[in-house]
């Protein structure tokens, strides 16, 4: 993987620095950002936070406030932050296999799982390939006591539809990442259109207090029925610090000029990588109008671990990095920490989820990757 980081973006960076009495910490950079990004997304409100898994946890606490706790239903392919919100909130994770051309579960797996008890479902957009189809949002739509979570940490400017992925949902997170489309080093997103989650979030970000709300009568109205205390240090929640900072801000404006461009350049590689795959090794046939990928898919068609044993060395040999297990390692559910927290949860259950853990790998890929090591690296990988 390269860093995505310009020199243009550190030199914006290096003349804040240069000015009298920069501010570091969150201010009217990471707000112009939000306000920026929620134009690009089109989502009405965003909340910047210090990560993705922040993104997560903040929405999984806001689902439990204003909706309450209960089951969550999600993938066993994703990262691990997905998973551990559902559990930092006291909701149950409910896990559905996914489909192997999108990486993602389909509506009818989602709806099958539904009990009284389903609050919400996360949808993890895998490695730029858009989870959601016309059957999820009818699905979704017909459906408003589940509330649908967009995981678009992976997919940032991916496409359904018309919409942009983490447009539609109840809520939809972003990680701004090292390796990811856009990338503020460390850093992430919590977008929705809801006034009453978005004020939730901003709170929550910032230890509980309420004079992190932006509107004034609710403020007023909370601050009122606590005369016992400053007004300055009321707590409404027991949350956490997840701000960001003035650096992340002025990053995520730098390069979000340019996010479509580099989007495009992505797309370009990741069609050039598939199209030189040996589709009867490989799997190439993936779900891909509207994805936006910062990262090759690589996935055996066979469950043969003596080839994939031979891939992985040839890769190694040929320098090649990789990440057995595609997004965050593969399933989920084979994880000590998952495993401790249900005995009796079976991995074997999900078996494409299992597929790609056992015969799947992400390969880097970034907007000034050579066009020559694309055509060298599918060579190898078809030898």
């Amino acid at each position: 993987m390269r860093n995505n980081v310009s020199r243009g973006d550190l030199d914006t960076l290096i003349d804040h620095l240069k000015g009298d009495d920069p501010k570091l910490t969150h201010g009217p950079n990471v707000e112009r950002f939000e306000q920026e990004w929620s134009s690009w997304l089109g989502k009405s409100r965003s909340v910047m936070v210090n990560s993705g898994s922040s993104a997560n946890d903040l929405t999984l606490l806001a689902l439990k406030y204003v909706h309450g706790t209960g089951e969550v239903i999600v993938s066993p392919l994703g990262w691990v932050s997905d998973i551990a919100a559902i559990l930092h909130a006291n909701c149950k994770p409910v896990f559905v296999d996914i489909d192997l051309d999108t990486l993602a579960p389909s509506a009818g797996a989602i709806e099958n799982r539904v009990t009284n008890q389903t609050r919400a479902a996360i949808l993890v957009h895998v490695l730029g390939l858009p989870a959601l189809k016309p059957d999820h949002v009818e699905f979704f739509t017909s459906n408003p006591q589940v509330k649908l979570i967009e995981d678009v940490c992976e997919a940032h400017g991916a496409k359904v539809g018309t919409h942009r992925a983490g447009s539609i949902g109840w809520v939809s997170n972003f990680s701004f990442y090292y390796a990811h489309h856009l990338t503020t080093v460390e850093g992430g997103m919590v977008c929705t259109d809801d006034p009453k989650v978005y004020e939730t979030v901003r709170m929550l970000r910032s230890h509980g207090l309420v004079r992190e709300v932006s509107d004034g009568p609710t403020r007023n109205s909370i601050v009122s029925s606590h005369p016992d205390l400053n007004s300055e240090f009321i707590f409404e929640y027991f949350g956490h610090n997840m701000r960001p900072t003035e650096i992340q801000g002025i990053l995520g404006l730098a390069q979000l000029a340019r996010l479509d461009q580099n989007n495009l350049a992505r797309t370009r590689n990741f069609t050039k990588f598939l199209n030189q795959l040996d589709n009867e090794t490989f799997l190439t046939d993936f779900a891909l109008e509207g994805s936006s990928n910062y990262a090759f898919i690589l996935v055996l068609r066979d469950k043969d671990f003596e080839k994939r044993d031979k891939i992985e060395q040839v890769m190694r040999d040929n320098l090649i990095e990789f990440r057995r297990g595609l997004s965050g390692g593969g399933n989920q559910t084979r994880q000590p920490y998952l495993q401790r927290e249900f005995p009796d949860l079976d991995p074997t259950k999900f078996p494409n989820a299992e597929h790609v853990h056992n015969f799947g790998w992400y390969i880097g890929n970034y907007p000034d990757l050579d066009p020559n090591d694309i055509d060298w690296l599918c060579e190898v990988l078809n030898s």
